[in-house]
């Protein structure tokens, strides 16, 4: 079917997307300000034109069938992209405003993204942002939230995704620590040592690290597992012993020499936690100029390496 020959169907999609969300012809009409019969002859005409009955009827209900189902899915896209043109030309003149809800990782969120709200709340003054701090997977659609940070890997298949940057992972102790102990010079070596890891699951203590083509694996053990960076950062700096930490945590600490490397010429790859940062939200979704200008920002200033 061309493109030409769908155009007289569009109204009876609508109609049927209508039917299918109301639960009755009746219902869909008063919706619509049309008569049940006027919206039967509608869907009538789509399951025509389209070859499948969409609706399974009875005296008393009516229930999509399969195909029903699979039509009315695409038939709400297409109504959402309708709403999304519509909307479009008002975008561009609109002014952001109204609350923008973003989830991040605790740390992320706490390290990277919250430094930067006063400039943006300043540059945005009719926009308010409300910042949720969770590590857990957060579903957007269900708990209205406008866009997600997650450090991955790889981004969630189906959304749009703008990188940020990459979170690289480092191991720090504070320079006392290391003077009253060996400095481990080859990774095997934290086996001795007290290492300030994850701590919630038994994988968290498998570190693996690579330099070169060499490849190095140690279960190292510690007396103080957080599963919080600034905690394990703070525990390093008071000599509790050698702390895993992304680098955007570990870097003021490094700057002003609380902390310092270990194993600086090993790359430590972590069991979690690791990846890029990406920031992300569902597609064919209308995103008002609120959310547009927050998505801008945060590439404008996270999308470089941490200071």
């Amino acid at each position: 079917m061309d493109d030409i020959d769908l155009i007289p169907l569009l109204p009876d999609m609508a109609a049927f997307v209508q039917v299918a969300e109301a639960g009755s012809f009746s219902a869909a009409a008063r919706r619509l300000g049309v008569t049940p019969s006027a919206v039967s002859r509608q869907v009538q005409r789509l399951e025509r034109a389209l070859s499948v009955r969409l609706i399974e009827r009875s005296t008393r209900q009516l229930r999509l069938s399969d195909a029903g189902e699979a039509v009315c899915a695409r038939c709400r896209d297409m109504l959402q992209a309708a709403a999304a043109a519509v909307g479009s030309a008002g975008q561009l003149q609109a002014a952001p405003r109204g609350l923008v809800r973003l989830s991040a990782p605790v740390a992320y969120a706490r390290h990277r993204i919250h430094p930067h709200v006063p400039e943006f709340l300043a540059r945005y003054p009719q926009v308010d942002l409300q910042l949720l701090l969770l590590d857990r997977l957060v579903d957007p659609i269900a708990e209205g939230v406008d866009l997600v940070v997650r450090v991955t890997e790889q981004p969630f298949e189906g959304w749009v995704a703008r990188a940020l940057h990459r979170v690289e992972h480092v191991l720090c102790a504070a320079p006392d620590y290391l003077r009253a102990h060996a400095e481990p010079d080859h990774p095997r070596a934290l086996a001795t040592h007290q290492c300030l890891h994850l701590g919630e699951s038994r994988q968290d203590q498998r570190w693996q690290f690579t330099r070169g083509s060499e490849r190095a694996r140690v279960e190292v053990h510690g007396r103080y597992p957080a599963n919080h960076s600034a905690v394990r950062a703070e525990a390093a700096a008071a000599g509790l012993g050698i702390a895993s930490l992304p680098d955007f945590v570990a870097s003021p600490w490094l700057a002003d020499g609380r902390l310092r490397r270990v194993l600086a010429d090993w790359t430590f790859h972590p069991p979690v936690y690791a990846g890029t940062a990406w920031l992300m939200y569902p597609p064919n979704r209308y995103l008002p100029p609120k959310a547009r200008v927050l998505i801008d920002f945060l590439v404008e200033r996270l999308a470089a390496p941490c200071a």
